[in-house]
């Protein structure tokens, strides 16, 4: 098995992979280079969320627990249809996850322990930073007149804003539950 180091180049794809369209290289370009890190920016929320999931405690935890999953299936769910995307487009998209992490511009978590509000906070800039990165993405994919694109991001921006509006407010209740 041979080991290589993600190109960043991730326009024009391997003429084996090249896919027609009618848009311009310059735009492609752009939006290959805006939505790949989206993409590895869900696959490590995604897995953010499912370690916060899985190392929850506290007299919340179910609600938590239940809603952490959800979220991650949202998070997972939203990487297929953004993948295939930038292939239509005649781009490449994530192979591994050294990319994954060459690309991510969110931060893991390692720690052996955080507190339920503190991970529901991370969680919540996170989302924030990924609807973010969708808005503007979603400007490139306007300039480039790539409107299926725009009206993906438009659906995932929306999602996205509800997890963060979800973990916003159990956080205010959970700081007066305690």
């Amino acid at each position: 098995m041979t080991q290589t180091t993600p190109k960043t180049a991730a326009y024009p794809a391997p003429e084996a992979l090249k896919t027609p369209t009618d848009l311009k290289a310059e735009g492609i370009q752009k939006i290959v280079e805006a939505i790949n890190p989206i993409i590895a920016d869900a696959y490590a929320v995604y897995l953010k969320t499912k370690n916060f999931h899985w190392h929850l405690s506290g007299s919340h935890f179910r609600d938590y627990h239940l809603m952490l999953d959800e979220q991650a299936d949202q998070l997972i769910g939203s990487t297929d249809p953004l993948a295939e995307r930038v292939r239509k487009l005649g781009g490449t998209t994530l192979r591994s996850i050294s990319h994954i992490s060459g690309l991510q511009t969110v931060q893991d978590n390692n720690a052996d322990f955080v507190a339920p509000l503190d991970m529901l906070r991370e969680l919540m800039a996170d989302n924030q930073s990924i609807a973010a990165s969708m808005r503007k993405a979603h400007e490139v994919c306007d300039d480039a007149r790539d409107y299926a694109t725009s009206s993906l991001l438009e659906v995932l921006i929306d999602e996205t804003e509800r997890r963060t509006w979800f973990l916003f407010e159990v956080v205010q209740g959970g700081e007066q539950t305690r």
